[in-house]
Order: C-alpha cells, then sequence, then structure tokens
C-alpha cells in the first residue's frame, strides 16, 4: 500500500517532509501545554489517535500476513508500548515543558549513543577500539555527551539573527522566567531527557526481538499505539480525573491531538517504513538533525525563543556526534549485510542499525 502510494515520490523530499512533521510536534506541544492542557492528556490522545490511523492500515495491508500472536509477542509488544509509548513520551514532554524547543529537539539525538551503551549491556554490540567502526562509535557517543554537556552548563553570547513581534505562547513574565530562565529546571530537564533517551534504548532493543517474532512491521506498530494509548490513559486518569481536563474545548487542542496522533504517528510512520524499504535505515537516520534546525528556526519566529552560542556549538557537537555513530554502524552494515522481512514489499527489518529512527514509530520523539 505505502509502495503504491508513495511511488512518485523521491524518499529525499519524503524525508524533509517527515521531519518537518516531527518540528511540529514541539511547536504543537508547547501550545497545548500554553493553553493549560495536560501534559499525560495530551500523550494519551497522541497514541490514541495514531492508534485509530494506523490500526486499519494494519488490518488491509497485512490481513494475509500476519503470523499468531503468541503470549511471547503479546507481552513483548506491551513493554514496547510501554518503553517507546506511554513513558517516553511523557519524559520527553516533561523535559520540553522544562526547557525549550530547542533544548529538546538537540537532546533528541542523544538517542543513537545510548542505544549504543544499552546495546554494549545486552551484548548486541561490541567494543572494539581496533577498527575504525569501534572507534567511531565511543567517539560518537563520547562527542554526543558532551554536546549536551555543553547545551546545559553553558549559555553564552546571545545570537541575534532576525527579531519578530509575533509570540504565539504569551506567556505571563513569571511563567516565563520559571519555565526557560532557572538553570536548576534547565538541569532538571535534561535529567529527564537523559531518562528518556535510556527508555528509548530498550525499546530500540525490544524492538529488534520483536522483529524476529512478528515480522508485521504495520501489525506491531498498530499495537503498540494501541497498547500505548491504553497505558498512558490509565497513567492520566490518575492524575486527571475530571472531564474537563479531557475535553478538546479549544480549536488549538483539537488541532494539535490531530496533528500529534494522525501526521506525527500516523503518516509519518507509513513514509518512514517506505523509505526504510527503499533506501534503508541509515539513510532515513540522517534525516533527524533536520528536525533540530526546523524547531530553533520556529521557535526563534513564532514563541520569541533566545538563541545563545551555547546552544548553537552543543547542537552542532551532537550532530556531529549521530553522524559518527552513524559512520561506524553503515561500517557495521557493510560488513553484515542486514536481513529482509519475509514478505513483497522488501522492507528491511528494522532491526538491521541501532539508529535513532529505526525506530520508525517515534515519534518517538519526538
Amino acid at each position: 500500500m505505502a509502495c503504491t502510494c508513495f511511488g512518485s515520490v523521491h524518499p529525499g523530499i519524503a524525508m524533509i517532509f517527515v521531519q518537518i512533521v516531527f518540528g511540529g510536534i514541539n511547536i504543537f506541544y508547547k501550545l497545548v501545554i500554553n493553553d493549560g492542557m495536560s501534559i499525560r492528556v495530551a500523550v494519551a490522545y497522541r497514541l490514541l489517535f495514531g492508534a485509530a490511523f494506523l490500526c486499519p492500515i494494519a488490518l488491509i495491508v497485512e490481513r494475509n500476513k500476519r503470523p499468531k500472536l503468541t503470549w511471547v509477542v503479546f507481552f513483548q509488544i506491551f513493554f514496547l508500548a510501554l518503553f517507546g509509548g506511554s513513558i517516553y513520551h511523557n519524559l520527553y514532554l516533561a523535559s520540553l515543558n522544562l526547557t525549550s524547543m530547542t533544548f529538546a529537539a538537540a537532546l533528541y539525538n542523544l538517542s543513537p549513543a545510548f542505544t549504543y551503551i544499552v546495546a554494549l549491556l545486552f551484548r548486541m554490540e561490541t567494543l572494539s577500539l581496533n577498527n575504525a567502526r569501534g572507534i567511531a562509535n565511543v567517539a560518537g557517543t563520547a562527542i554526543c555527551i558532551g554536546g549536551a554537556m555543553l547545551l546545559t552548563f553553558y549559555q553564552g553570547i546571545e545570537i541575534n539573527i532576525w527579531h519578530t513581534n509575533i509570540n504565539l505562547l504569551k506567556y505571563h513574565q513569571n511563567h516565563h522566567q520559571n519555565t526557560v530562565g532557572s538553570t536548576k529546571q534547565q538541569m532538571f530537564g535534561l535529567a529527564i531527557a537523559l531518562i528518556a533517551c535510556v527508555f528509548y534504548a530498550f525499546w530500540v532493543i525490544i524492538q529488534a526481538k520483536i522483529n524476529e517474532r512478528y515480522p508485521c512491521f504495520y501489525s506491531s506498530t498498530a499495537l503498540m499505539s494501541l497498547m500505548g494509548s491504553i497505558q498512558a490513559i490509565i497513567y492520566a486518569l490518575c492524575f486527571e480525573r475530571k472531564w474537563s481536563d479531557w475535553k478538546l474545548e479549544s480549536n488549538i487542542r483539537l488541532i494539535s491531538v490531530i496533528y500529534l496522533g494522525f501526521l506525527a504517528s500516523g503518516l509519518n510512520i507509513t513514509l518512514m517504513a517506505w523509505c526504510i524499504a527503499k533506501r534503508g535505515p541509515l539513510y532515513v537516520a540522517t534525516f533527524n538533525p533536520l528536525m533540530l534546525l526546523v524547531v530553533a528556526v520556529a521557535g526563534s519566529l513564532v514563541f520569541q525563543e533566545k538563541l545563545h552560542l551555547g546552544s548553537i556549538l552543543g547542537g552542532v557537537l551532537i550532530i556531529t556526534g549521530l553522524y559518527t555513530v552513524l559512520w561506524g554502524k553503515s561500517k557495521n552494515a557493510n560488513k553484515n549485510q542486514p536481513a529482509v522481512l519475509p514478505n513483497n514489499s522488501d522492507q528491511e527489518s528494522p532491526e538491521v542499525a541501532v539508529t535513532p529512527q529505526s525506530e520508525v514509530n517515534k515519534d518517538s520523539a519526538v
């Protein structure tokens, strides 16, 4: 289905669109938080709308391909939804609320470094400094972490590229100071983001295991979104029990959850699956830093977010580390050819490379 729908589209154009949509996630999250919507409710609606988009696609595309859903696969998908769905999104959104959009988007690119560390613990990767691939993985991970530290602890001079009078958030002064002006909150936001990266890394590991037992991408993704939405709803109901907390009474809330569910968690996943089938997971992962650029430009244009030298230098280091890790992974991919899913679409297994958007579900991140 994806191949017939997107056959005339260049994968590069598709991935640019995907990253622009992912950048919009941060914008709409900021808008609904400013509108007073609960973080937990926003995550629940996103996963619920995403499941509503993906379930019909899975039923149609893979109706004759799905193997039997065993209890082992069921529990694996349950934890997949827990780590990469309900927990990850709640943590990412909490970090976004405490910091800025650019800060959160930059830390999103730490995911491959943490995935590499977790893969080492699970012996899915080997630590070797005797070849260029091993050195690239270790050096890239260290550069990513160093960039995150620089982004957090060094501000530097303010960079004034342009100035607009547009501010969609319309913060009260006290709220603005508490949100972006406190170093303590920046550090707390960093800690939450790092924990989110750890959960994302576990998500990648579990995803690789599921691909071996249940090689139906759309079905597993739809089940993950459905289970994640149930988990997120139960979690949100523990704190938000009033009907008024769940009402999509404003246009911005309704538009945001439709965007987050249908576009970010629905259409984007389908496009990324198609791009992986066409060009492979490493090709998809190389477009990740584009989201950081989109978020930085949007934040400074319409949210009056200030760009500082430390933010730019930290972002450059994180992106450099990301591409260093991806280069090491490409060497490994050339050495060990990826397995192909047993279907007619020639879609490559997302477990091939432990990269930020072998995830294709994410977004994750986002």
